[in-house]
């Protein structure tokens, strides 16, 4: 049996929504449809990001034997788009996988996600 489910939204726990939908409506331009003091969602397609505030909530550990999510974004200019996202807010960690196909960034938050060419 196959239930057919239309994907609304991808969330992400943070500890400050609003910083994650500034952040991330810098990196790709979407427009913030809802924000309150505990959750926070970009874009009108038909799939959203969406923040949610959880207390106490600590970002990721990279590289870590943990599994979590990640978001890939592809840019025309990723030397220039990591520059901008760094000036942003965006952290470089040492430990980059891929061997330069794609560089590893981590949000104000330590949310990692992926840059590379289109």
């Amino acid at each position: 049996m196959t239930v057919h489910a239309d994907l609304a939204a991808i969330t992400i726990d943070c500890a400050s929504p609003q910083t994650m939908a500034e952040f991330y409506r810098n990196v790709t331009g979407w427009k913030i449809t809802h924000l309150d003091d505990d959750s926070a969602y970009l874009g009108e397609g038909p799939i959203q990001l969406a923040f949610q505030r959880v207390e106490g909530y600590r970002g990721p550990g990279w590289p870590d034997a943990g599994k979590h999510a990640h978001l890939d974004f592809s840019v025309a200019d990723p030397a220039g788009a990591i520059e901008q996202l760094l000036a942003l807010g965006a952290t470089e960690p040492e430990f980059q996988p891929g061997e330069g196909r794609w560089t590893v960034l981590a949000d104000p938050e330590g949310h990692l996600f992926c840059i590379a060419a289109a």
